[in-house]
């Protein structure tokens, strides 16, 4: 499991995190794989309710980002996430799992090998 961004980022959307990422793997907080890009303009009324997050697929646990978060926001992994009380930052990143273009290719392969 890769690392998790938590709700400490909602609203905040520092970017530090995602300029020390060797595989660009942190990305929003509205483009899927703007690397943050939009933040920049963005006033902090405009921020509210939005935050960064880490792409499960693409993260490679290196852990750079973790220093670099102002408000210690990113978590090493679901259990450290619901230690902290970050349940719903868990539940965020499974939602952004399943629905992975990737996903009903695997279901549909799954019924055509059952044929």
């Amino acid at each position: 499991m890769s690392f998790i961004i938590g709700n400490k980022c909602v609203g905040v959307c520092d970017t530090s995190c995602v300029f020390v990422c060797p595989v660009d793997c942190i990305n929003g907080p509205i483009k899927k794989d703007g690397r943050g890009d939009e933040v920049e303009n963005m006033t902090d009324e405009e921020k509210k309710g939005l935050q960064l997050y880490i792409n499960p697929e693409e993260c490679i646990d290196c852990g750079a980002c973790i220093p670099e978060c102002p408000v210690d926001a990113i978590y090493r992994d679901e259990e450290e996430a619901i230690e902290a009380g970050e349940e719903e930052a868990v539940k965020k990143l499974s939602l952004i799992h399943i629905s992975e273009p990737t996903r009903p290719l695997y279901i549909s392969y799954a019924v055509f090998c059952l044929k």
